[in-house]
Parts: C-alpha cells; sequence; structure tokens
C-alpha cells in the first residue's frame, strides 16, 4: 500500500502508544519507547511485520510507545495505515 497523506492512531497513555504515519521516498521506522531497552527489538520486529503483511515499502513511520502490547501495537499501526491509505 502507498501512504498517500498523514496520519496517526493511539494515545499516550499508560499501556499504549502513538503511532505517526508520513509519505516519504524510501521506509524510515523511528521507535522511542519507555520499555526500549528491554523491549525495542520486539517493537520494530511486530512494526516490520505489520508493515509486511500491508506491503507499505516507503512511509515516515514514528512510534511512541507507552509499554502497548503486540496486539497494542498492530491495531494502532494498522489504523494509521488504513487513513494514510484513503483516497
Amino acid at each position: 500500500m502507498k501512504i498517500v497523506k498523514k496520519a496517526q492512531a493511539g494515545t499516550m497513555q499508560s499501556s499504549d502508544l502513538m503511532v505517526f504515519l508520513e509519505p516519504a521516498d524510501t521506509l524510515k521506522v523511528t521507535i522511542e519507547s519507555t520499555v526500549l531497552k528491554q523491549f525495542g527489538e520486539l517493537i520494530r520486529a511486530k512494526v516490520d511485520e505489520v508493515l509486511q503483511k500491508h506491503g507499505v515499502e516507503a512511509a515516515e513511520v514514528r512510534i511512541t510507545d507507552r509499554g502497548a502490547l503486540d496486539y497494542a501495537i498492530e491495531a494502532r499501526l494498522e489504523t494509521a495505515i488504513m487513513r494514510a491509505t484513503e483516497g
């Protein structure tokens, strides 16, 4: 899927995250998290999995995480992708 506009999903509450998507020429993922040292690799793996599942190859993805579980990461990212690809 092609990211055609800016979109966001989520909240900054504890155990949640905010996802920001923007159109870009390449794929750039930035993750800020309160649990980055412990779970940074797992968060990145989930983000990569969802982006690949939806065929996103070029976008600026910014994640601000407050300890969200993997299903929340997937749901928030998928919501942002749907919002960023609608016409």
